[in-house]
């Protein structure tokens, strides 16, 4: 996704993906002394007048068009992508939210991320396209790859050693419906997720009722 990755969190006031250099976090910064201070974090809107700037009451469109924005930004999708997503997932039976929430965890590239293969989710998008992930035992490079329940996500150590090394050293909470064995720079869907594993952030009846306009 081009353009500054943290402008939606400032502006929701919250980190996306829980990333410790998100502006909106407090951190620990060097002062000229050589000593630590913490910073306060910036949970206000990004541009000159942010910290000054009043949060104004959302209109109901307003509030549905940040929820779908926030998901679109969570998943690192474009707009198109994201709209079909959603419109496979409104077919058949069943809930369209828990589809739609169910098709975007298990594309490839959300797996790498969430299984702890890679640190974020653009590390992954580019881990994927760049070959570095293999699906059992196939070079995928395609981030929208909808995987299946038995599937294997691994990073050969031989073709690609300096990704290897990094995805042993991530220390990620995996969900439970992936298993990650670290060592192997494996990942395994153990089955397909359940909506109350999917942790987003995002109230996704609102995005349902954006695109149900």
């Amino acid at each position: 996704m081009k353009g500054p990755k943290h402008t939606l969190c400032r502006r929701v006031g919250q980190c996306l993906w829980g990333m410790p250099n998100c502006p909106t976090n407090s951190r620990a910064i060097k002062t000229r002394e050589g000593g630590e201070s913490t910073s306060s974090p910036k949970a206000y809107p990004a541009g000159q007048h942010g910290p000054t700037k009043r949060r104004g009451k959302l209109s109901t469109y307003g509030e549905l068009l940040l929820e779908k924005q926030k998901l679109r930004r969570f998943y690192n999708l474009t707009e198109h992508q994201l709209r079909f997503i959603y419109e496979k997932s409104k077919q058949g039976s069943g809930i369209t939210g828990e589809k739609l929430l169910r098709n975007l965890e298990l594309r490839l590239v959300t797996a790498v991320y969430r299984g702890g293969l890679a640190s974020t989710i653009f590390a992954a998008r580019q881990a994927v396209s760049h070959r570095h992930i293999l699906v059992d035992g196939q070079v995928i490079d395609r981030a929208s790859y909808r995987l299946k329940a038995g599937q294997v996500i691994t990073i050969s150590a031989e073709r690609s050693p300096m990704l290897a090394s990094i995805a042993k050293g991530i220390d990620a909470l995996t969900p439970s419906y992936l298993q990650k064995e670290a060592e192997e720079c494996k990942v395994t869907v153990l089955h397909e997720p359940l909506p109350e594993e999917i942790q987003t952030g995002v109230t996704i009846s609102k995005v349902v009722e954006y695109y149900a306009r």
